[in-house]
């Protein structure tokens, strides 16, 4: 449910957020133990993250949103923005690399936010209710990729929804209640 602690969660696992007791182990590595800036680098090399609030820079058009990460990862301008371009067709917005976010509805902003979050092919996927602004055509396509991406050897997508069309995906639920694991399910049940 709302307000249970699951951004919360995903945010601690990502190392945005600090926690009090404990220890997150991503990779083998232990991130309770790196300063800000060491956590900054394994988060650019390691995760991608798809936000509720999809973070896009208003200034900058499609493709230069999604190239970001490479960019900051140190990929070549030009090697940037053909995976960029790839990236964008891969969630159907192929024609729509020049436009700007305000541009776009919605569901094709969430989109750009999904293709940023994958096109450094990060071992993990964090994602915030990834399909809340997508319509159910959308929404299963951007699944079927996910899914296609966590069957990939060593890559992990964790994803934090109320969307119970998304739960078939999943090869483990989790679910919570104010902020602690209530249940895991293996194989959910339909």
């Amino acid at each position: 449910p709302s307000g249970c602690g699951k951004t919360t969660l995903l945010s601690v696992i990502a190392g945005t957020l600090f926690f009090d007791q404990g220890e997150i182990v991503l990779f083998d590595q232990p991130l309770h133990v790196l300063t800000d800036k060491q956590i900054t680098r394994f988060r650019r090399k390691h995760i991608g993250f798809i936000f509720q609030q999809y973070h896009l820079i208003p200034t900058l058009n499609c493709l230069e949103n999604v190239m970001i990460p490479l960019l900051l990862n140190g990929a070549s301008p030009k090697e940037a923005e053909h995976r960029a371009a790839v990236a964008l067709e891969k969630v159907g917005l192929k024609g729509r690399e020049r436009d700007i976010p305000k541009k776009l509805s919605g569901g094709q902003q969430q989109r750009i936010a999904i293709a940023r979050a994958l096109v450094h092919e990060p071992k993990l996927l964090i994602c915030d209710e990834p399909t809340a602004a997508l319509d159910a055509g959308s929404g299963l396509r951007v699944m079927d990729l996910m899914k296609e991406i966590a069957q990939m050897s060593d890559r992990c997508i964790l994803v934090v929804t109320h969307d119970n069309r998304i739960f078939k995906y999943a090869d483990r639920v989790v679910e919570m209640d104010d902020g602690c694991i209530t249940n895991i399910y293996a194989n959910y049940p339909s």
